[in-house]
């Protein structure tokens, strides 16, 4: 298992939340909300205004979103639908723990796949 820290799309109630909870991408559960211990910009572009993690770390600001633990499965789900490596990256950054949801005390922070990118279109 992995966690996975989303900060688009991919949250609750955003329009690719769904592919989350679709167990035939593999397992995704919940496990509370966090933010960047680093600052990163985060940019909202595009036709259809999608946000873009660039990693340039110390620029820009915490970057608030969701933490997930996923299973193998789902993590290869999300490299493809991310378009990883070729769109987007699959980087481990630290993020603040601002609430837990579930078993166990991550402590302060938590290591979390995220996708970012050095560019945006």
């Amino acid at each position: 298992m992995a966690h996975i820290f989303v900060y688009g799309t991919l949250k609750r109630g955003q329009p690719n939340h769904k592919v989350m909870l679709d167990h035939s991408h593999g397992l995704a559960a919940f496990r509370g909300r966090g933010c960047t211990v680093e600052s990163f910009p985060l940019v909202i572009a595009g036709e259809h205004n999608i946000p873009w993690l660039l990693y340039l770390p110390g620029k820009g600001h915490c970057v608030t979103g969701e933490i997930y633990e996923v299973d193998e499965q789902m993590l290869r789900f999300l490299d493809d639908f991310e378009d990883c490596p070729s769109m987007y990256q699959r980087t481990a950054l630290q993020v603040q723990v601002l609430e837990w949801e579930g078993d166990g005390d991550p402590g302060d922070s938590v290591q979390c796949f995220v996708y970012t990118t050095a560019t945006y279109a």
